[in-house]
């Protein structure tokens, strides 16, 4: 749960903001160097961790038996 727990944080959070936009940045890159359809893949990967960081959800969660939304995540851990 620990991993689980700092995905969820403000840290958890940003890093995979910035993962996310780091990923889109190579994303434009690559279309920019003609590497087109590899670039439109990478770029919408980089949406994932973005959107996911941006929203306050944890796609991983619900694998380790915890809440999909950030807020639960950290109740359930402050809790412990």
């Amino acid at each position: 749960m620990s991993l689980i727990g700092f995905l969820a944080s403000g840290a958890g959070r940003l890093l995979r903001a910035v993962v996310g936009l780091a990923l889109i940045g190579v994303g434009v890159y690559l279309i920019a160097t003609n590497s087109v359809v590899v670039g439109l893949i990478l770029g919408f990967v980089g949406l994932v961790p973005l959107l996911a960081g941006v929203l306050d959800v944890c796609l991983f969660a619900p694998l380790f038996g915890a809440p999909f939304q950030g807020a639960q995540i950290r109740q359930r851990v402050h809790a412990m």
